[in-house]
């Protein structure tokens, strides 16, 4: 079995590659998820070889290579270093996550509050589930309670209790309240629409891991741009650009493969 360092032992053997590494930056890796160490019945961190390999490396993407915290994760993740596991990025995040794993709790429906979307079958295919607009997305105020958003969206407590698991939703605490956003109605109903129609939510876990590659992905292939010190209209125009070139060859990449798929 191998030895368990504490994060002070840890800190000072990371400093021989990394001597201006602080303590504060392994707890904030923690934090971001891009380690999870163990706890002591006492509450220290116990950090195995793997997490200090998995801590050596995300410093080093970041440092030399400038990549950003959430595709670290996700090459700490493909690399085997880190478990596929949802990250806690604050006490409020953690709050929500011990709630969603107790199930949503839905209050007795305010009175007036009106569904702004509903989930109802496709026309002529009773077994495919539609979104239906029944009302202007504008309207909505830009953050509800969990309650009032599962009204709204017209989404099951127990599929809402699956996405919020499964990070594709993430709700934000206020006070003892939870709160979604309003641009979260659109996500829940998609998520809801496939998970009506059999789809594994394990599915759609992965499907959050591959969009945030792709913003990643975007954000570095911009990161050049956006650095050039042009004005604001020109920086914007050039990014605009670049983004959809990137659009347009994720689209033909994707029309290639599902050709391939339905051809086998």
């Amino acid at each position: 079995m191998s030895t368990l360092l504490k994060i002070g032992q840890v800190h000072a053997l990371l400093r021989s590659d990394f001597p201006n590494l602080e303590l504060s930056r392994i707890r904030y890796y923690e934090e971001q998820g891009l380690v999870l160490p163990q706890r002591s019945k006492k509450g220290y961190r116990l950090y195995s070889e793997r997490d200090i390999a998995c801590l050596r490396e995300a410093i080093r993407l970041a440092d030399e290579e400038f990549v950003l915290l959430r595709i670290i994760r996700l090459r700490l993740i493909e690399q085997g270093l880190l478990a596929d596991t949802l990250p806690t990025k604050a006490p409020s995040k953690q709050a929500a996550k011990v709630a969603a794993q107790r199930g949503v709790s839905l209050a007795v429906p305010p009175t007036n509050v009106v569904p702004m979307l509903r989930a109802v079958p496709a026309e002529n295919d009773d077994s495919v589930i539609a979104l239906s607009p029944v009302g202007r997305l504008e309207d909505l105020p830009a953050s509800m309670a969990v309650e009032e958003f599962q009204i709204r969206s017209g989404v099951s407590a127990e599929h809402l209790r699956q996405l919020i698991a499964q990070g594709l939703l993430t709700p934000g605490v206020r006070g003892r309240e939870q709160f979604l956003r309003s641009s979260d109605l659109a996500v829940a109903q998609a998520g809801d629409a496939l998970l009506r129609n059999g789809v594994d939510i394990r599915l759609l876990g992965g499907l959050r891991r591959v969009v945030e590659r792709e913003v990643g992905i975007s954000q570095d292939a911009t990161a050049a741009l956006r650095a050039t010190g042009r004005n604001v209209n020109e920086t914007r125009a050039a990014v605009r650009a670049t983004l959809g070139e990137i659009s347009a060859l994720r689209e033909a990449l994707l029309s290639r493969e599902l050709d391939e798929f339905f051809s086998n």
